[in-house]
């Protein structure tokens, strides 16, 4: 059973048909009580940190994300969620993440052959053996859409990275809690077999 958390952010239905997909029973966790209940946690987002980050915190939501790490449960952020995992983001300021990855949130440099927002399939190049990226390999292609990238302070959390005019952190994992940048629920059968990883963890 894995919960995604609907903390008012996020693409819920494609995420929940994604997890429906690989034959995983999927539902939403709304309160804290339903995340302390919870064995795995999948925490998608999309839109600005700052709101996202508020959410969580007035809900009560980031503490119980807090203790259900501390229990060693597994945890996987999804794009924003990716993001929110992190100390802290620079976007529209300087603004304090969750802090289960020890990274920051930068802005994509934009350039003549790379512009920002990223969109569209990229592909990934590993970094080192994972659980979660059991049986990928580079030169796989995952869909983005991001105008921020993560980028790790302790290169031994960096799982995979992607090129968009700079390298950057496309899969993190620290000890029980995983990111992915891109959207493993819009890139087929590479992002399915991703989620279906986190599940079996």
């Amino acid at each position: 059973m894995v919960s995604v958390v609907d903390y008012g952010i996020g693409n819920l239905g494609s995420v929940l048909n994604a997890l429906t997909e690989i034959g995983e029973d999927a539902s939403l966790a709304t309160t804290p009580a339903e995340i302390g209940a919870a064995g795995k946690i999948l925490l998608p987002g999309v839109g600005a940190f700052s709101e996202a980050i508020e959410n969580l915190r007035h809900t009560g939501l980031a503490d119980a994300l807090a203790e259900h790490v501390d229990r060693g449960r597994p945890l996987l952020g999804i794009c924003l969620g990716m993001q929110l995992i992190c100390r802290q983001s620079a976007e529209d300021g300087q603004h304090e993440g969750l802090g289960f990855v020890d990274a920051q949130v930068l802005r994509l440099p934009s350039g003549p052959n790379h512009k920002v927002p990223h969109m569209g399939w990229s592909t990934l190049e590993l970094a080192r053996d994972s659980a979660i990226a059991r049986g990928l390999q580079s030169g796989s292609d995952v869909y983005f859409v991001h105008s921020y990238y993560v980028e790790c302070n302790d290169p031994s959390d960096v799982i995979a990275r992607c090129m968009h005019g700079i390298s950057f952190c496309a899969i993190v994992g620290h000890e029980n809690v995983y990111g992915l940048q891109f959207h493993p629920e819009k890139s087929q059968e590479i992002g399915l077999s991703i989620l279906k990883n986190f599940a079996d963890l």
